[in-house]
């Protein structure tokens, strides 16, 4: 890659040299969905951008030297609720935990988000854990802030809370650049009296008898409070990317990486996780750990709407990823999943981008113009390299796909190349299935049509074109490179 990876850092407002902490040990966190219902189209959008992201690292150090962890969010009032409803029972009489409700609860739209995203070509994380599997990892961080002077119990309306003390980090608002005084109470912070400062947020809450909760004990102040409840929004996440990107990977971690403990290189997610999610991650995990750092890059894809309005149930124009796969919900049809991926990667990730038919189709036509075919060992093109080099520049990165389609439609010898770097956007067209005796009727139409044209019988060769295109088959006349014959490639139209 010409120049090397370069990519925006929320952060520092900056596009900066990528340099890894660990060459051998690259590390990404994206947040994951929240398995309350189905994922809609904009939660699409930071799995598709994220996983390409993932492709380019790998393709750039090594399969097996990146670590991508995406969460899943189980932990959810809403969630807690419908559990307690439905098996609040066999709960109480110790028959199923708590987890075990919430799976069940949850199982249904987790494993829809599973096929939703397998359909729009995006690969598996290497860890995608969930939050209900990581509540003593929760605790002990918690703990630790109390330790350390950065929380504090309290009791409000609503019963005990462990809460975050935003006035002990100096450099609480790093991230948003919001500035700690400056906070005023609105529709984000709500003012309590029993925080010391609006702004500080909740660790851990107590349930109430009738509400599903975990058991936990914490230490303040040299007294112990046992406070069965469940976690804060915020420290799933902390305590998620610190086990599987620090604990559980730390012995097999570079010297220099050992020197940088809790630390990892990029997390990811959407605009609107700023502030308050992602700012309130950096201060848990920041002062839990001692560091100035979670993350070296912070990386946020851009808002979607959809026919130029904000998607809402009430604008009526909010549609899941499984309506657009399996229903005529959008624009009267179902839609593939590259053709999805494809109108997502058609506008760059930080950009806000507008979801609409007329993009879908725009390209549903791109990727009807490219070959179908297999890279094998041949490696991507060093302009589409560079295109996602650049901060994932993936609109320049699929206009040089295009142009390699072209290429390729013209010398079917360079189809691998094609293939090769329309990899790394996870949008390879691939060839539709069709029996062998069916394809072999084909070929021999094709071979006929070549023998016409050979012949200078050019009407009964355009006769057969057109009876083939009629069927769905799309032929593309080349050069053999060493004799000069023309050679004709066919495949069905997607």
């Amino acid at each position: 890659m010409a120049g090397g990876l370069k990519l925006y850092n929320t952060l520092t407002r900056e596009k900066v040299d990528f340099e890894p902490i660990d060459t051998d040990n690259v590390r990404l966190y994206v947040c994951g969905p929240t398995v309350y219902d189905f994922a809609h189209i904009g939660n699409a959008r930071p799995v598709i951008v994220f996983d390409v992201l993932y492709r380019l690292l790998r393709h750039t150090y090594g399969a097996d030297k990146v670590t991508y962890v995406r969460n899943i969010t189980d932990v959810d009032d809403k969630i807690n609720a419908r559990a307690l409803r439905d098996f609040g029972s066999q709960i109480a009489d110790g028959s199923m935990s708590l987890n075990e409700a919430i799976r069940a609860v949850t199982g249904k739209t987790e494993s829809q988000f599973h096929e939703d995203v397998a359909s729009l070509g995006c690969l598996k994380p290497t860890v995608e854990p969930r939050a209900t599997d990581n509540i003593p990892q929760m605790i002990t961080i918690i703990q630790r802030l109390l330790d350390m002077g950065h929380a504090y119990v309290a009791t409000g309306s609503e019963g005990h809370e462990v809460l975050f003390s935003t006035a002990s980090m100096a450099d609480y608002g790093m991230l948003s650049k919001r500035k700690l005084e400056d906070q005023q109470a609105g529709a984000r912070v709500a003012v309590e009296s029993h925080k010391m400062n609006p702004a500080d947020f909740v660790l851990w809450k107590q349930s109430e008898d009738t509400e599903p909760g975990w058991p936990a004990s914490f230490t303040f102040e040299g007294k112990a409070h046992a406070i069965f409840g469940r976690p804060g929004w915020h420290i799933e996440c902390s305590a998620m990317a610190d086990r599987y990107l620090w604990e559980e990977i730390k012995d097999r971690l570079s010297p220099k990486a050992k020197e940088k403990p809790h630390q990892f290189d990029i997390h990811g997610g959407g605009l609107d996780l700023i502030f308050p999610h992602h700012e309130n991650e950096i201060a848990q995990s920041c002062c839990a750990f001692d560091n100035d750092l979670m993350a070296t890059v912070w990386m946020h894809n851009g808002f979607l709407q959809v026919e130029g309005r904000k998607m809402s149930k009430s604008e009526g124009n909010f549609v899941t990823i499984n309506e657009l796969l399996a229903t005529e919900k959008f624009g009267g049809r179902t839609w593939p999943g590259e053709v999805l991926r494809l109108a997502m990667l058609m506008t760059h990730y930080r950009e806000p981008i507008d979801f609409s038919v007329k993009r879908l189709e725009e390209a549903e036509r791109l990727l009807a113009k490219w070959p179908a075919g297999d890279a094998g060992t041949t490696a991507p093109d060093a302009a589409v390299l560079e295109a996602l080099s650049d901060d994932l520049n993936t609109v320049a990165a699929v206009q040089a796909i295009h142009a390699l389609a072209q290429a390729a439609n013209a010398d079917p010898s360079k189809v691998p190349l094609f293939a090769a770097s329309a990899a790394l956007l996870g949008v390879t067209p691939k060839k539709a299935e069709m029996s062998d005796d069916l394809s072999a009727a084909v070929q021999a139409l094709v071979d006929l049509r070549l023998e016409m044209l050979k012949a200078k019988n050019f009407a009964q060769a355009d006769r057969i074109r057109d009876e083939l295109a009629e069927k769905g088959i799309q032929l593309k006349d080349g050069k053999n490179k060493e004799t000069g014959e023309r050679v004709t490639t066919w495949e069905v139209k997607r």
